[in-house]
């Protein structure tokens, strides 16, 4: 497929197609996995405390701490994408904002936000899940074809 493609561009298309990768700044891929997991992993960190907190001071057990927590890592990351901070954040670090859930309330928020001028019903409702729209529908599908398979399993006895 990649030569037919080449064969559609001309000669024109073609210098210049190897032009540009000539002179494309080489991508610091080690240094922006580092950011990634230096980010992602602090973000996980402070769900971590978050978490021993809840457990420590409120007497939560590990399987119980876990709502809490989450709800809190995303009322943080909204507030800072309010603030234009988590932006900035996810600018320098790339993926390991995008990876835990902050980034799925990151992308919620900031898409209500951009919308908000066009009205609550039409601007935020209608456009807060643009981009996270897909993540939960596949999450929801994913569960119940999980769900179908785990009930199956019970009632075979295979489980």
């Amino acid at each position: 497929m990649a030569t037919k493609a080449k064969q559609k561009l001309t000669w024109t298309q073609q210098e210049y197609k190897q032009f540009a990768k000539e002179r494309e700044p080489a991508r610091p891929v080690l240094r922006n996995c580092i950011r990634a997991f230096l980010v992602g992993g602090t973000i996980c960190l402070i769900g971590q405390a978050l978490t021993l907190f809840f457990k420590t001071y409120f007497g939560f057990t590990e399987r119980t701490a876990g709502n809490p927590t989450v709800a809190v890592l995303i009322l943080i990351s909204v507030i800072l994408t309010c603030l234009g901070v988590y932006d900035k954040i996810a600018q320098w670090a790339g993926a390991g904002t995008a990876v835990p859930v902050t980034g799925f309330a990151n992308s919620v928020c900031s898409a209500a936000l951009e919308h908000r001028s066009e009205g609550l019903v039409l601007g935020v409702g209608g456009n807060m899940f643009k981009l996270a729209g897909s993540v939960i529908v596949f999450g929801v599908v994913a569960a119940f074809i999980i769900g179908l398979i785990h009930m199956a399993l019970e009632i075979g006895g295979l489980k």
